[in-house]
Parts: structure tokens; C-alpha cells; sequence
């Protein structure tokens, strides 16, 4: 055997040697990340919304309608005082559209998501308030104008719309309330979290001047809030969810944080306001929120009814997309081992 022959089967074992050991690693890493995968999905599978009743009603569903409620003279009770009429009172006092175009159950934001702890319902209730909270949520404007309707005076026609509608099932609106239209909020505008079922937006976490996240930092709290399949896709003409429309819009980047001194070691970062676990809030910049919490009557449901959020859980996500990046890399290694071994063949072939 020639010098020349001899080396190139040399080289040619050592690409094969590199594809096998690529190979392996590729193997490696696929195995982890399904793993991570399945780990992720038992934690939203477990934080699902209940069992079902005779009536089709969920447990979550069944005490979103008592909260609401027992807010009387609301206007969200008045919806959710409606849903069991099969709208034999809405058709006669309101337009069809209102019934198409109000969004969710009772189309209240409380409604519209749950979270996975107890106490992060406590706080982000609180910081959001109970009008907020009550807020009746639409698609579009159109919708908006059904709910309302004014004389040449500019005052209330209380025979129509929403306000004749309470009236004629003795459940009139006391007060204002707030209406959102989520075609005229300003959407998130950015990436996704890749691979995520939940949407979740991909903001980057805060850094401190040293440039390292905040100890105690959970996340954004615009992500966790937990939404049904129905309302993260194509909700506007435009073909956003509720987390980049109306989730976005009421919190915006407020940060969540384990403890109140985690939280308050965090200021520098700290631009759309804070809350910790334990109680504090910072509603923006330079704004503190001191003294007693308020115990909001209306909260987002916590499907564990406890404290069980994972505290591996965001450090989980981001080992799955290290790992995905991980195996990019090597993948690409391999295809040039792969490129180098066909040449180095060619070669043998044309020594031969």
C-alpha cells in the first residue's frame, strides 16, 4: 500500500470515527431534550382547568361565574348572570353582535386566565384592581358600541343596550365600567418562545448592572398567565392572542419576583414596575405601593389552589434551549464530517 493510500484510510476512518461519536452525542442531547420536553408538558397538563360537570361547567369555570357574581351590580355579573339564559334576553334588548363579539366565558379579564399559584393571583389582582379585573373585554369596537347607546344629549338611553338589558331581568348596572377593545390596544411586537405551547412571549430577562438577572427573578408576569388554546391565536384581524393584546397592555413587562428584598435588590432593572410573591409591588418606576395589601374580592383562578410553583421551572426552559442549540451545532459539525468523508473517499478513489 502506498504512503498516499495509506493516509487517506487513515483519514477516513478518523471522519468516520467523528461521525460516530457526533452521532452518539446527537443521540445524547435528543434524549435529554425529550425529556425536558415531557417534564414541561406534565407541568401545564397537571395545571389544566378541572373536571367536568353534568352541566359541561368546569370547577374553574364554576367558581369564576360565583366570584363574579358576587359583584351584584356589575356589569360582568350581568354578563355572567346571561351565559345560562341561551341569550333569550340578549337577542331581545341587544344587538347579535354582542353575544358574537364579547370575548370569553363572560368575557371578563378575570376570566380570561389562570395562574399557577395561589399567591401570584393575590398580587397580580391586587395590582391590576378590582374595575380591571371586572373589565368586559371585546374584539373589536363594534362591540363596544352594542354595550352603550346615548341620545342627542349624549346621555345614557338606559332602555338600551347592556343598560336596558339589566333593567328588564331586574339586574341594573351601578357605576361605571371599563371596556376593552382589544383591536385598538397596541400589540406586543417581538418573537415567541420557540417550542412553547403557551406562547409565551420572549422578552429578555433583566439584567443588573454587572449584567447578571436578578436573584429571586420568576418572570414576567404578562407570561404567566396561563391561557386556553382558544385564546392564543387569532383573536384580532390581525391574528394576536390575548397575551400580546390585552395581557401585554395591562401588565406590560411588570416583573415577578420570589421575595420582596429579592425585588427591591432588583431596582436598577426594574423600568414597568415589580411584585414579589410575599406582597410588594412597585407599579413603575420611582412608584411604590407601601402599607396593607388589599384582599381583592375578584382574582385570576390558581388551578393548584396552593403555592406549587416549580422554582426549577424557568431554569428548565432555558437548559431545553441551550441543549437545542447544543444540538444544532453538533448537527452541523456532523454534515461536515459527513462533506470531508465523501471528498476524502473521492480522493481514495482517484489515488486507486
Amino acid at each position: 500500500m502506498s504512503k498516499p493510500t495509506h493516509q487517506n484510510n487513515l483519514e477516513i476512518k478518523r471522519h468516520e470515527d467523528n461521525i460516530k461519536f457526533l452521532q452518539t452525542e446527537i443521540n445524547r442531547l435528543s434524549h435529554s431534550i425529550l425529556n425536558l420536553q415531557v417534564s414541561l408538558a406534565k407541568h401545564h397538563s397537571g395545571n389544566g382547568n378541572g373536571t367536568t360537570d353534568e352541566n359541561g361547567a368546569t370547577r374553574v369555570e364554576e367558581e369564576e361565574t360565583e366570584q363574579i357574581m358576587r359583584q351584584e351590580k356589575s356589569a360582568a355579573a350581568l354578563l355572567c348572570k346571561l351565559k345560562p339564559m341561551k341569550s333569550h334576553h340578549a337577542t331581545q334588548a341587544l344587538n347579535l353582535a354582542l353575544t358574537k363579539d364579547v370575548l370569553g366565558i363572560v368575557g371578563v379579564v378575570c376570566s380570561l386566565g389562570s395562574v399557577d399559584d395561589d399567591d401570584l393571583s393575590r398580587i397580580l389582582s391586587e395590582y391590576l384592581g378590582l374595575d380591571t379585573m371586572l373589565a368586559v373585554v371585546c374584539r373589536t369596537y363594534e362591540g363596544v358600541k352594542v354595550l352603550e347607546k346615548y341620545d342627542g344629549d349624549g346621555m345614557i338611553i338606559s332602555s338600551a343596550g347592556i343598560h336596558g338589558l339589566g333593567s328588564s331581568i331586574g339586574n341594573s348596572i351601578k357605576g361605571r365600567f371599563q371596556v376593552i377593545c382589544l383591536e385598538d390596544l397596541r400589540p406586543y411586537v417581538g418573537g415567541f418562545v420557540a417550542d412553547n405551547p403557551q406562547r409565551k412571549l420572549a422578552l429578555p430577562k433583566p439584567q443588573l448592572p454587572n449584567g447578571e438577572c436578578p436573584l429571586g427573578f420568576l418572570d414576567y408576569a404578562v407570561n404567566m398567565i396561563n391561557l386556553d388554546k382558544r385564546n392564543l391565536l387569532s383573536l384580532t384581524t390581525g391574528g394576536h392572542g390575548l397575551r400580546e393584546t390585552l395581557f401585554y397592555s395591562l401588565f406590560s413587562r411588570l416583573q415577578v419576583y420570589k421575595t420582596r428584598r429579592e425585588m427591591l435588590l432588583a431596582l436598577p432593572c426594574i423600568n414597568d414596575g415589580a411584585v414579589s410573591l410575599d406582597g410588594g409591588m412597585i407599579k413603575k418606576s420611582g412608584v411604590f405601593a407601601l402599607g396593607s395589601r388589599n384582599n381583592i374580592d375578584v382574582r385570576f383562578l390558581a388551578t393548584s389552589g396552593e403555592s406549587s410553583m416549580p422554582i426549577n421551572y424557568i431554569e428548565t426552559e432555558d437548559l431545553l434551549k441551550k441543549l437545542k442549540l447544543e444540538r444544532t451545532h453538533v448537527t452541523e459539525d456532523m454534515q461536515r464530517e459527513q462533506e470531508l468523508l465523501d471528498l476524502a473517499n473521492i480522493n481514495l478513489i482517484t489515488i486507486l
